[in-house]
């Protein structure tokens, strides 16, 4: 069937069907729309005039950040000559072994103090007959406060009863009265501050037998070079500031004796002699 708007618009039957293929199937108007002749007699739009500017609103001023708190820094001692100065210093006015202590806790001239939780003094009876002496304390003894309490501390102990002693017979110390971070070997500027306080130790202690356990320990006190394989089982002589000569024992260390169990025999031959020097003293 023909449309009457046919004769006026040619070709409106296919717009129609491309209509129908596209899916418009609905009117919106009861009268078609001719967008085309709309759109023809309608202006361009007109291009869109600038707004006038709007003034800027002057930005709120925000108040300033705060700035945290500075981090309070963890005081650090610079070793050098000045702090073993001064450790020499404050360890010759110590009278007593108390006094000693309280120069100790109060010195803040070794960095190692500030990030130790204890001080590790000394275990056992100042009044003994042997003194002995390690390097620095550990984890267990950091934490304690007294030395060698962890396996090396029990595997001394038991070294000490196969000569009759113990704990309460024997004094115990450290050259290093603070235990190194993640125990590092204390660094030689940290021995040499140090070092004025466990001499000092020595010498009010006056013990008739030293033991040094440990090459690090020997080294230090009896200033010598050589390694404690070579040292161990002679008898050396410790001098002290003053003078006095203490007869020596270097020995392995009983952490060394954990690692390396074969060489107990060589640490009970240096303990028989130290029974028989301690038998010759009495």
């Amino acid at each position: 069937m023909d449309l009457p708007l046919e004769k006026d618009r040619p070709g409106l039957r296919e717009l129609l069907a491309f209509y129908a293929e596209a899916g418009v199937d609905e009117a919106l108007t009861d009268e078609p729309v001719d967008r085309f002749a709309v759109s023809e007699a309608q202006p361009a739009p007109l291009a869109r005039q600038a707004e006038p500017a709007r003034a800027m609103p002057a930005p709120s001023r925000s108040p300033e950040p705060r700035m945290p708190p500075p981090a309070v820094k963890t005081p650090v001692a610079v070793p050098d000559e000045g702090q073993v100065a001064l450790a020499r210093q404050r360890a010759a006015t110590a009278a007593t072994l108390d006094e000693l202590r309280g120069h100790l806790a109060e010195f803040d001239g070794c960095n190692l103090k500030f990030t130790a939780k204890n001080l590790v003094f000394a275990d056992g009876n100042p009044q003994a007959d042997i003194m002995l002496v390690g390097e620095a304390p550990g984890r267990d003894e950091d934490l304690e406060g007294l030395p060698f309490v962890g396996r090396s501390g029990q595997l001394l102990d038991r070294m000490l009863a196969a000569i009759g002693l113990d704990r309460q017979t024997a004094y115990i110390a450290n050259v290093i009265p603070w235990r190194p971070p993640g125990n590092r070997t204390p660094t030689p500027q940290e021995t040499e501050i140090c070092r004025p306080f466990i001499e000092r130790q020595i010498e009010l202690a006056n013990p008739k037998v030293l033991v040094t356990l440990g090459g690090p320990s020997a080294k230090t006190l009896l200033r010598v070079t050589e390694g404690v394989l070579r040292l161990r089982g002679t008898w050396k002589v410790h001098v002290t500031s003053s003078g006095m000569e203490i007869p020596a024992m270097p020995t392995l260390h009983p952490a060394y004796l954990l690692r390396n169990p074969a060489h107990k025999k060589l640490a009970w031959r240096d303990f028989l002699e130290i029974k028989a020097k301690l038998r010759s003293l009495s």
